[in-house]
């Protein structure tokens, strides 16, 4: 098993020469939080020396996110290292030896700094968003074939998308709390792996009902993507250099562009006449729509399935992952969790001034009880812990943030439904959506690349307006929800399909916009010691109701095929409206 997860032995070295310098010769990188993102908790004004120098090592920031502001850069003490983690300790409402050692190991990490190892794993932790979406629209972009070839109606071939999103979800709450048992290193590369064999294998199924089986299949590994890498990249990120976890969602429409792009190829160029029925409903030898003459989607699966492969294999054979030290230290494996961070000094070309012995100096000795290895069992419950009402009810503690809290869950619980009851379904609308009449395959796929390409820069744009002055985060996502909004509305008002081209396509690169700066929102208007429950709650209504709008959108096309984008237009200016109610604006901010 070891070598399946680590092929490369050579890099598990035990030392790693020159990277270690003594305490009194390193250089401490101190994060202030002078200003909070909830102006109901005052400031705390130091009245001497003491309470400054006091006041000082308790306003650390948090290592989960932020953006560095006010640095200061001093030589470090045992003293001075003991008081930041006695202060992360005393508000993360966790106090063992285990939260105790990993607060140091997240010191030593965030003064290594911002280096070559963390970005090759932005760039790898960035192919699991880019699979959640190649495959989720690559699905989409095989119902219209599926559904002609195997003689079901448009709207029942949507249980296609039903079975791919319970996948999601079972894929995405198994694999976040198995990260934690097994370790990141093998989730990390197992969820690509099973993404690619049985999205392949979907190319290869003779019935409508097991591409359903082996679509949502396809979607455990997927689903596990988003949880584990953005965690292990967490994990390995210096605090200062957080909103790179956010930047992270740039990967998810290139995603889309890919898989639009593929199908544009494939789709209209080896899929059978659109007039054709399924050989299922005609009489032996009549014309009907055959296996071999509508192998386009089949194609698209084995090309989407040999890319998430290859990136399975850069993962595998050309990135050395270390296992989290987090996970080494939980298993009992101190001396490998410092290893690691050695290691990661040494890729950064960095020094650290973390050892063995400090670690026990401030954490406590294994001969004296100072043993932080947790039991399987401990840490599934650590694991579920951000469910309990323990680690929900801070989030409620004013009424200001408690009414934060219930319209983010919202907000999310919304968009989860609205999304995909459009975009899930986008190449079905582009074909015939209001109309009886069919527009060319061709058409239909070249439309959805270019919506897909004008989405792109959505993301980009987004990470510059949430800056601006009298906008930042609330306006911006308030003001790209309601565009949206809008132009779903719009969607429906003409069947022509250059006008649902123009609709598509600003609808895309607005979502775009709304959806990056809500995963940039969320996590930063949460105290940093509940922040993993209140992300972790609004993302599971997310998934939830992204279940239910396969359901939606197959039960009210009965009557009108316009009906679900008028459903999702709903849902999203119901967001709206509950976002310009928010009370906390973050921009120019630190989390709590």
């Amino acid at each position: 098993m070891s070598g399946f997860i680590n092929p490369f032995k050579r890099h598990d070295r035990t030392e790693f020469h020159g990277v270690i310098i003594p305490l009194s010769q390193a250089t401490r990188f101190h994060h202030l939080n002078t200003v909070t993102s909830d102006s109901e908790t005052p400031a705390h004004k130091p009245d001497n020396d003491e309470d400054k120098d006091k006041d000082k090592l308790a306003r650390v920031g948090s290592e989960e996110n932020g953006a560095a502001s006010n640095p200061e850069y001093s030589h470090q003490t045992i003293e001075a290292i003991r008081a930041e983690v006695e202060a992360e300790v005393s508000t993360s409402g966790h106090d063992t030896t285990y939260d105790r050692k990993a607060k140091v190991i997240n010191l030593a990490i965030q003064d290594i700094g911002m280096g070559r190892y963390q970005w090759q794993l932005f760039i790898l932790c960035g192919f699991g968003w880019f699979a959640d979406n190649l495959w989720l629209q690559g699905i989409a972009m095989t119902l219209n074939p599926v559904a002609q070839e195997f003689g079901i109606s448009a709207t029942h071939v949507r249980f296609t998308t039903a079975a791919l999103f319970i996948g999601l979800c079972i894929g995405a709450s198994f694999w976040g709390i198995a990260s934690d048992v097994v370790g990141r290193r093998l989730a990390f590369n197992m969820t690509l792996l099973i993404c690619g064999i049985f999205g392949i294998c979907i190319a290869a199924s003779p019935t409508w009902i097991g591409v359903c089986g082996l679509a949502a299949a396809m979607g455990l590994g997927v689903g596990g993507n988003l949880p584990v890498d953005g965690a292990l990249f967490l994990e390995f990120l210096p605090f200062a250099s957080g909103n790179l976890l956010t930047l992270l969602s740039i990967w998810w429409p290139v995603g889309q562009l890919v898989g639009s792009l593929i199908a544009w190829g494939f789709i209209p160029n080896y899929s059978c006449d659109s007039e054709l029925p399924a050989c299922s409903a005609v009489a032996a030898g009549e014309a009907c729509c055959r296996k071999q003459d509508n192998m386009g989607w089949r194609y698209l699966c084995i090309t989407l399935g040999a890319i998430t492969l290859a990136m399975f294999a850069c993962r595998f054979f050309l990135f050395h992952l270390y296992e989290s030290p987090k996970f080494l230290l939980s298993r009992g494996r101190q001396e490998e969790a410092v290893r690691t961070v050695h290691a990661i000094a040494y890729k950064n070309k960095a020094q650290t001034w973390l050892t063995v012995d400090i670690l026990n100096e401030i954490g406590g000795h294994p001969s004296d009880g100072g043993n932080a290895k947790l039991t399987r069992i401990d840490i599934i419950k650590r694991s579920l812990s951000k469910f309990s009402g323990e680690r929900l009810g801070p989030l409620f503690h004013t009424k200001r943030l408690g009414f934060t809290t219930v319209i983010l869950w919202f907000c999310w619980a919304t968009i989860g439904m609205g999304y995909p009851l459009f975009n899930a379904f986008l190449p079905q609308y582009l074909a015939h959506a209001g109309s009886d009449t069919v527009t060319p395959v061709n058409i239909t796929y070249r439309n959805y690349a270019i919506t897909s390409i004008v989405g792109v820069p959505g993301s980009i744009l987004g990470c510059y307006t949430v800056n601006i002055k009298y906008i930042g985060r609330k306006g911006t996502m308030a003001i790209s929800t309601l565009i949206t909004g809008i132009i779903l509305f719009c969607f429906t008002v003409s069947n022509d399909s250059d006008i649902q081209l123009v609709c598509s396509s600003l609808e895309s690169f607005f979502q775009n916009i709304m959806y990056g700066v809500l995963y940039a929102y969320t996590p930063e208007v949460f105290p940093a010691p509940n922040r993993g429950s209140g992300t972790g709650i609004a993302s599971f209504f997310n998934r939830l109701c992204g279940v239910m709008a396969p359901i939606v959108a197959i039960y009210g096309a009965k009557n009108n095929a316009s009906a679900p984008v008028y459903a999702s237009g709903g849902l999203i200016l119901a967001a709206f409206c509950a976002m310009v109610f928010l009370p906390i604006e973050t921009r120019g901010k630190q989390t709590l």
